[in-house]
């Protein structure tokens, strides 16, 4: 008898598999563990990640890792003010043959898609990205085109006080499962990556952990992880804090929270969410959708308030 990629059987070598992705991305992004593993849980959870910063530190490198490390189709979006709704989703042309309109898929038919500066796009093709991110489908013109499984989308985003910058809307930044800062590089890394044994010289090193048939098996597994009782009884009381103290914290977002978290046990062994594994997602999960008038790309402040409400909040725990 075959096994089936998704049998509970073969999840350890699933899980042995991205454990050695998670690996050679550290090879590539190095000093930034914590980053690393945050943005393959969302790549897992089946959620989308957003990477904020700087210029230059590393965001266009650590989206390309990740698309290697999934395989499958990839492409690049550079975000631009003049880009159109239509050279990302696609349009249809005229076939003189067939005397009928064919569709054109556009970049957005990947397994993997880099949006590089996405605040450089114009609000109206932003918002071309609120149905492809949720349910993974385009629709135009009366016709319905489904995405590849599985669908990944990265967006690297700049600060706003940089010119020729549009601030994302609260829906769009409610779609993305999590942000991620990396930060500058410490001294000893960073001497890694100038002299070309780090960064994006050493992209040609990855590969795809697995195939995408196991990368699906992979995003089952996740969500086959069991959340007691006990966890969302907690999970409602940080929710609940969280929206009395004016933060912005949708249904989709507390999805996305505890899709992390799952992806976390997940990767840890377990097959069970605890406390901790919220704690450790919450800050990335919720950092980016700020308060209902936020519109700040700097979230340290943001992040201190999490914080204060996981101290605050009791977690009500007995292991």
């Amino acid at each position: 008898m075959i096994e089936s990629p998704s049998s509970p059987d073969s999840e350890e070598p699933l899980r042995a598999n991205v454990r050695k992705g998670l690996e050679a991305l550290g090879r590539v992004v190095v000093g930034k563990e914590t980053q690393l593993r945050r943005a393959v849980a969302a790549l897992i959870s089946g959620g989308h990640l957003l990477l904020e910063d700087l210029p230059g530190v590393g965001k266009t490198t650590l989206a390309k890792g990740l698309s290697r490390l999934l395989g499958g189709s990839y492409q690049r979006v550079q975000g631009t003010n003049d880009l159109l709704p239509s050279d990302l989703l696609g349009v249809h042309l005229w076939h003189a043959e067939s005397q009928s309109f064919r569709f054109q898929e556009g970049p957005i038919f990947a397994n993997v898609v880099l949006f590089d500066e996405l605040n450089r796009i114009g609000p109206k093709t932003q918002s071309a990205l609120l149905e492809v991110m949720v349910e993974g489908q385009v629709t135009l013109d009366r016709a319905v085109y489904p995405l590849p499984d599985p669908f990944f989308v990265i967006a690297t985003q700049n600060p706003m006080d940089h010119s020729g910058t549009f601030p994302l809307p609260e829906s769009q930044l409610d779609r993305f499962a999590c942000v991620v800062h990396l930060g500058y590089p410490s001294t000893a890394t960073e001497r890694l990556v100038l002299q070309g044994e780090a960064g994006s010289e050493k992209l040609s090193d990855l590969g795809p952990s697995m195939d995408l048939v196991e990368w699906r098996a992979v995003r089952a597994s996740v969500k086959r992880v069991r959340l007691s009782e006990v966890v969302l009884d907690y999970v409602e009381r940080v929710v609940s804090r969280v929206r009395k103290d004016g933060g912005f914290c949708s249904t989709r977002a507390i999805g996305h929270w505890l899709a992390l978290s799952k992806a976390e046990a997940w990767m840890t062994g377990r097959d069970y969410v605890t406390p901790d594994d919220l704690q450790d997602a919450f800050g990335d999960a919720l950092a980016h959708r700020g308060t209902l008038n936020d519109r700040k790309l700097n979230r340290d402040d943001r992040r201190e308030q999490l914080g204060r409400v996981l101290r605050e909040v009791p977690v009500g725990w007995t292991p």
